[in-house]
């Protein structure tokens, strides 16, 4: 635990060097709602909540690339080392994943936030909601940064991230989308039990997953 703590706060101190990182992500996220905003103004009755829905998961799911590719891509090869040397593998993915889920409920936070001040807030059950972007920061966070892990590996880093991340976040999407619907309508808690549960799974499943394969992958 005091490597993983030691690790999270050094991911937050090179976070707190390089502001233009996180600012950049915020920019975008403005500039993707604002360039919404203006396609959808002209024709309101277009943007039906299911519309609204999709935009938004669409929205944080290239945030979420965005923001997560460069977990390892950054790292120099000279701190790699010295990571090898001093710390265990376990410690450096569960320390990358909890921050870059950190950073995506911040992301989702703000992202929500100017959306539904811009084009409007349709959801009839917040807690549901935010529920839904829990699990989802959580399940995008550790796909993305095991995968990034994998293709930091490989030369060209940005293809094979991509192509290894679909599959898994796709589905992921998917769900995440149903359950939001569901908060959208303002249905029940208990009609929402499986996708809650599936996306629960999901992000058990990747995270045991990451601890248990990032040591081969470190030790080559």
């Amino acid at each position: 635990m005091n490597e993983i703590k030691t690790l999270i706060w050094k991911e937050v101190t090179l976070e707190w060097r390089q502001k233009y990182a996180l600012s950049g992500m915020l920019l975008y996220v403005v500039s993707t709602v604002f360039v919404c905003y203006l396609s959808f103004n002209l024709r309101r009755n277009q943007l039906t909540p299911i519309v609204w829905n999709t935009l938004f998961w669409i929205i944080l799911l290239f945030t979420a690339v965005n923001a997560i590719a460069k977990s390892f891509s950054q790292e120099r090869y000279g701190r790699l080392l010295y990571y090898y040397n001093l710390c265990s593998p376990q410690a450096i993915i569960i320390s990358k994943i909890v921050y870059n889920s950190f950073i995506m409920l911040l992301l989702s936070t703000f992202g929500f936030i100017f959306y539904a001040f811009v084009m409007g807030n349709p959801v009839g059950d917040m807690g549901l909601f935010s529920i839904c972007m829990l699990l989802a920061a959580i399940g995008f966070a550790s796909v993305l940064t095991l995968v990034a892990g994998i293709a930091s590996k490989a030369d060209n880093s940005a293809t094979l991230m991509a192509v290894l991340s679909f599959p898994i976040i796709i589905p992921m999407l998917l769900m995440t989308i149903r359950l939001a619907k569901n908060a959208l309508d303002g249905l029940d808690w208990s009609v929402s039990t499986d996708e809650i549960s599936t996306l629960l799974s999901i992000d058990l499943i990747v995270i045991t997953l990451s601890y248990l394969l990032f040591p081969y992958l470190w030790r080559s």
